[in-house]
C-alpha cells in the first residue's frame, strides 16, 4: 500500500489543495490591505508531468553541476506559492478581487472533497480485499 503510487498523489494533492486553502484565505483577509499582492499555489502542472511520465526515460545526472529533469518522483513535487504582481484591481495596487477569491476557494473544496472520497473509496477496496470479499 505504501508502494502505490496513487497514494502518494491522493496525498500531494490534498497537501497542494490545503496550502491553496490557506493562500486564498490569507488573501481575502487582506482585501483591503493597500499594496497587497495576492498569493496563488501552483502544483497541478508538475504533479500532472510526473504521473504522465512514467514511461519516459529520464536524463541522468553524474555531476552535481548538471541540470536533473524533474520532478523525479511524486515526492519531489512541491507546492509553489507564487506572488501575482502584474494585476491590478484597485488603484491602491492592492490586486485582490473577492470574488475571484471565494471562487478559487470554492473550487479547492471541491476538488478536496473529491480527492478524500477517492481515497476512501480506495481505502474500502484494500478493506474488502483484506476481509475477503
Amino acid at each position: 500500500m505504501l508502494q502505490d503510487v496513487t497514494w502518494k498523489v491522493i496525498e500531494k494533492d490534498l497537501e497542494g489543495l490545503a496550502k491553496r486553502f490557506k493562500a486564498t484565505s490569507r488573501n481575502l483577509a487582506n482585501s483591503n490591505t493597500p499594496g497587497y499582492e495576492r498569493r496563488n499555489i501552483s502544483f497541478e502542472e508538475e504533479l500532472r508531468d510526473v504521473v504522465n511520465s512514467s514511461g519516459k526515460l529520464r536524463m541522468t545526472t553524474t555531476d552535481s553541476g548538471h541540470i536533473p529533469t524533474r520532478p523525479y518522483s511524486v515526492s519531489d513535487v512541491t507546492p509553489a506559492e507564487i506572488k501575482i504582481k502584474d494585476e491590478i484591481y484597485r488603484l491602491d495596487k492592492n490586486n485582490v478581487d473577492p470574488e475571484r477569491e471565494m471562487a478559487v476557494l470554492a473550487e479547492a473544496r471541491m476538488m478536496y472533497g473529491a480527492m478524500s472520497r477517492f481515497a476512501a473509496r480506495k481505502l474500502a477496496n484494500y478493506r474488502a480485499v483484506i476481509a475477503g470479499r
